[in-house]
């Protein structure tokens, strides 16, 4: 009867939440910084339908009580080349913020002078940019200058992360890869994509394809999120244990988006649902996903002791 009581004991101990006891820390990987009271404004304020959003460092931190987020990754929201130094003098300013993931055109001649420039940054991490394509004879390829510039953003190590996911988008990240096979690429808000019955084969082989490339990388991100009736859902759980079937424990990454998710969903919801997601699994896969991944991918270095690695 003891042995029995121990084995039901052990059995229930072992599918209980991995977050109960012992609260694994998280980086958040995508946060945006923006200011729309500046002078010459912001290209972007936050999502449609919203109030323009103050999003700084002291505004971030107090989304964040209470949901174990120790570290976030600052990516751009402005294509403005200078506001680049603007992030990362504001990501600098508080040592919660690990990296920063800006915005550069590969494509652009001067490129390279950017890209040397900001790197110069201990906190820049890469670039933002997604459409890297342009359509001739009806046929996706790569822009003019495109194939360059991302061989030479793969040469430093650095990350291009692609968003918001299309089918188009998907494409486009076989071609850069296909330009820089070294290059390491996240596409960001993966979930985000709603296959339909008609598109569902052709999502299913893109997949399937960028799942061979090891150097491909997704955030499980804007699982909360609208749909093309700016209603919100939540994308079911069969699709993200599709991604992490296809991708792996080792390629997947916890992402907030504020304030772009404000009006869709809270930080805490959105760290409550994925820790819901993750609980039936084993300690060590939450880990990399709410921590251990962002390190290897985006090679951050811990500036506060509260922060893991």
């Amino acid at each position: 009867m003891q042995r029995r009581t121990f084995l039901a004991g052990a059995a229930a101990l072992a599918a209980a939440p991995v977050f109960a006891a012992d609260a694994i820390p998280i980086i958040d990987t995508h946060v945006h910084l923006l200011d729309p009271r500046r002078p010459q404004g912001v290209p972007w304020s936050g999502p449609r339908g919203q109030p323009p959003q103050i999003a700084l460092p002291n505004t971030y931190r107090a989304q964040i009580g209470g949901t174990g987020i120790t570290g976030a990754i600052v990516v751009e929201a402005s294509p403005w080349i200078e506001d680049n130094l603007w992030i990362l003098e504001r990501a600098q300013s508080d040592p919660l913020f690990l990296g920063v993931v800006g915005s550069l055109d590969p494509s652009r001649a001067d490129f390279g002078t950017f890209l040397e420039r900001f790197s110069k940054h201990p906190l820049w991490r890469g670039i933002r940019y997604a459409r890297v394509w342009t359509m001739e004879g009806g046929k996706q390829v790569l822009k003019p200058g495109m194939s360059d510039g991302l061989k030479l953003l793969a040469q430093t190590g650095q990350t291009l992360d692609m968003a918001n996911p299309s089918f188009d988008l998907l494409r486009g990240a076989l071609l850069a890869m296909d330009a820089a096979p070294n290059l390491r690429v996240v596409m960001d808000h993966m979930p985000s994509l709603d296959p339909t019955p008609l598109t569902q084969a052709l999502y299913d082989s893109l997949i399937g394809e960028l799942a061979q490339r090891p150097n491909f990388f997704i955030k499980l991100s804007q699982v909360m999120h609208k749909d093309a009736g700016n209603v919100t859902v939540t994308a079911p759980r069969a699709r993200l244990d599709r991604l992490m079937r296809a991708l792996g424990e080792d390629r997947v990454m916890f992402g907030g988006d504020l304030p772009n998710s404000v009006g869709t969903a809270t930080i805490k919801q959105a760290v409550s649902h994925m820790q819901d997601y993750f609980a039936a699994r084993p300690r060590l896969q939450a880990e990399k996903y709410f921590w251990r991944n962002s390190q290897a991918i985006y090679r951050w270095a811990r500036r506060d002791a509260a922060q893991p690695g």
